[in-house]
């Protein structure tokens, strides 16, 4: 049997890059998946029918994580089609636009709070009630290990990711009672579409390829290390882990950056 079976995941931002790793793991595991998009339905329906082709259940959801109706629209739904919604993985998110604090408006760091903190706060608390009926609750979210390191030209992102860090860690403890985990994924660099942009964009057009050699084990993270962790942390295995932060970078920052 596997080890998900039975259970109902959403996962945001599944469509492609890491969500999809995560979405595709999941329901390897056994899981019925809720592939969420915020555009790109096309993809989102390439998800669900390789799942389905696997003999598993999934189904494609549009709904952007910063607008709270649409969120609780796809809520409902899953719950139609899929069932109660017992595991959520946080995915969905977008990048700073590489602007120092000083010249950062504030509707920039609104824009991503929205959509890193505030957002899934509130998709996690529409799902909490069915969680608290289930045997086993899980969240996850998909952090970035960016956010110890505070680097330059990132604060609307590293802040928006911090906050949500601190919201998890805080509902893990709130939450244990009912036999939720509350649980984050840091990843380095992922080898994801996002990630070839911001490549190009700090080496004046240089590929992920190009670093590989210089980063641990000689490659950059792949989406599939990060559904590893995933299907780890929502797992019987992980069931005395909760209110945990897992870096997934290789073990540290490479050697040297071309």
């Amino acid at each position: 049997m596997s080890t998900l079976d039975g259970r109902v995941a959403v996962v945001t931002g599944s469509s492609r890059g890491v969500g999809r790793g995560i979405a595709l793991r999941l329901a390897r595991n056994g899981a019925a998946v809720a592939v969420n998009y915020r555009r790109g339905a096309e993809a989102a329906d390439e998800v669900v029918s390789e799942i389905v082709s696997a003999g598993g259940r999934a189904k494609a959801y549009c709904a952007a994580i910063d607008d709270h109706d649409a969120v609780d629209a796809m809520v409902d739904a899953v719950r139609e089609d899929l069932g109660p919604v017992d595991i959520v993985v946080s995915n969905a998110g977008t990048a700073s636009k590489g602007q120092p604090v000083s010249d950062t408006p504030g509707a920039d760091f609104v824009s991503l709070l929205q959509v890193h903190a505030l957002g899934p706060i509130h998709l996690v608390q529409r799902v909490l009630p069915d969680m608290r009926a289930a045997e086993r609750g899980d969240v996850v979210m998909i952090s970035s290990s960016t956010v110890t390191e505070a680097p330059a030209l990132s604060a609307p992102y590293t802040m928006a990711k911090a906050a949500m860090e601190m919201c998890v860690r805080t509902l893990a403890q709130e939450e244990r009672e009912h036999g939720i985990r509350a649980n984050i994924v840091a990843p380095g660099l992922v080898e994801t579409e996002m990630g070839r942009r911001l490549v190009r964009a700090a080496t004046g057009g240089g590929s992920i390829e190009d670093l590989a050699r210089t980063y641990p084990f000689g490659r950059v993270c792949t989406p599939e290390d990060i559904a590893g962790v995933v299907a780890f942390l929502v797992s019987a295995d992980a069931g005395y882990v909760t209110g945990q932060r897992v870096t997934v970078d290789g073990g540290g920052r490479p050697v040297s950056v071309i």
